[in-house]
């Protein structure tokens, strides 16, 4: 049985389910679909949207919203309302191109669909790649009336965004900067080859593309297709890479790796029992890439009210207990940008888990915060480093200071190394996989026992 264990722990096998998790998850709404499934195979009970939130000693529960975010807990079974809980915060979205509602574009005889740039990626790695689309769809059933919402994902490459060849732009190494309106706009067909296809060219993004859709999403003649939220998204599989095997390269790292690594966790504790007087918590927010105000960001109420549900009155009691671990992706030291990072705070892949400090709250993290985390890690022998941005840098955010600033509640923010932040396709360590299930478990297994010999929860 142990070497069944260290076997499923290794950092090849880890990172292969890793990748399965992202080629599965090309957008937030497939994220919460996929991570739904494992829920409730493992025995996790589902609450609707419109039902308040319980928290039975010794089950497991989650919620979603907007189908898009999802928080599952699972309760101690010596639990009682107003004891803590400690929660795991990440987020489902990472920054991309989105359709726009009125799409079809024709340009020079080229058939084009209009994107929105969603958050801050680095654009020009979206060039000569082979992209596609997925997301969501809502129809509606002609003779019911009834709305439906369902998920797409077109499996092959129909979009690309070309370069502009060198001959025509003789300074593209030099200060390549493509305009986000005018060159972000991808290549679905030639007109001729779409007047060919069948399909009603008053669909708001073409009748070729609208065809490929209601197909992907198994409509039958009944069902028409009200509205849609569609991503482009990258048709390269994730892959283990290096010559040792010790990387992955992957879209969407930012922030998937640590929603894979909570739900690991998460279904670790179900599999290995739960008896403590408290709560494991891992919310999965949308939007975080956007500033996260929205209805299923980290700055709305949703948290609370699952709060509130679960601990009753005692919310209050609960809440000055309880603890977030945001776990977003760290910066790895370039190795031909080292001079970018701070001297002594250069995160290395394979070196373990980053705890992130910043004098101006643009992260979560204090002393006090610091301790607890250092001490769950410590407890499971998990390796951390540090990082801490240059005086003359800016510095990014994540959920941590939102969350903590709107409950009021203990934070550490932590994260994975890696490169390539916000690329179509960026790179982590699988050791560093292994290290992060090994801290969330550590976590969710310590945090109970730490904070009731700490002078200070």
């Amino acid at each position: 049985l142990r070497n069944i264990i260290i076997n499923v722990m290794s950092p090849v096998n880890v990172a292969k389910r890793f990748c399965d998790f992202i080629d599965k998850s090309p957008t937030p709404f497939h994220v919460v679909s996929y991570i739904s499934s494992l829920l409730k195979k493992a025995g996790f009970i589902e609450i609707g949207g419109t039902e308040k939130c319980v928290a039975e000693p010794g089950k497991a529960y989650f919620t979603t919203r907007n189908s898009s975010t999802i928080i599952a807990y699972v309760v101690g079974k010596k639990y009682s309302a107003g004891d803590p809980i400690a929660m795991i915060g990440a987020h489902t979205d990472s920054p991309c191109m989105k359709v726009k509602p009125k799409s079809h574009r024709i340009n020079s005889d080229y058939v084009q669909v209009g994107v929105s740039t969603y958050g801050g990626g680095i654009w020009h790695t979206w060039f000569d790649r082979d992209l596609t689309l997925a997301g969501r769809i809502v129809t509606k059933e002609k003779s019911t009336k009834r709305l439906s919402q369902k998920l797409v994902h077109i499996q092959k490459p129909i979009l690309r965004i070309p370069n502009i060849c060198i001959h025509l732009q003789r300074d593209h190494n030099e200060k390549f900067s493509p305009n986000a309106e005018n060159h972000l706009v991808p290549i679905l067909a030639t007109v001729s080859e779409t007047i060919s296809s069948a399909g009603d060219e008053s669909e708001p993004f073409g009748g070729q593309l609208s065809t490929a859709l209601r197909e992907n999403g198994q409509l039958n003649s009944s069902e028409e297709i009200l509205d849609f939220e569609l991503f482009l998204t990258d048709c390269q599989p994730a892959a283990i890479g290096g010559i040792a095997n010790e990387f992955v390269h992957s879209p969407r790292i930012d922030n998937l790796c640590s929603c894979f690594l909570a739900v690991e966790a998460l279904l670790h504790l179900v599999q290995n029992g739960f008896d403590e007087s408290g709560i494991c918590m891992a919310s999965l927010y949308d939007n975080e890439e956007v500033g996260s105000a929205s209805a299923q960001g980290a700055e709305s109420l949703f948290t609370e009210i699952v709060f509130r549900d679960v601990s009753g009155s005692n919310f209050s009691t609960a809440l000055r207990k309880s603890f977030l671990f945001s776990f977003d992706m760290a910066h790895a030291v370039h190795p031909n940008y080292k001079e970018k990072h701070e001297e002594y705070h250069r995160p290395l892949l394979n070196k373990g888990p980053v705890l992130k400090w910043n004098a101006n709250q643009r992260y979560a993290t204090t002393a006090l915060s610091g301790a607890i985390l250092r001490e769950c890690a410590a407890m499971e022998n998990v390796p951390l480093q540090e990082f801490s941005v240059r005086n003359d840098s800016p510095c990014g955010s994540t959920i941590g200071p939102i969350m903590s600033a709107k409950l009021g509640i203990t934070t550490v923010d932590m994260g994975i190394p890696c490169l390539s932040m916000h690329s179509i396709r960026e790179t982590l360590a699988c050791q560093d996989l292994v290290s992060g299930i090994d801290l969330c478990k550590a976590f969710y297994t310590h945090y109970f026992d730490v904070i009731k010999r700490s002078d200070f929860m």
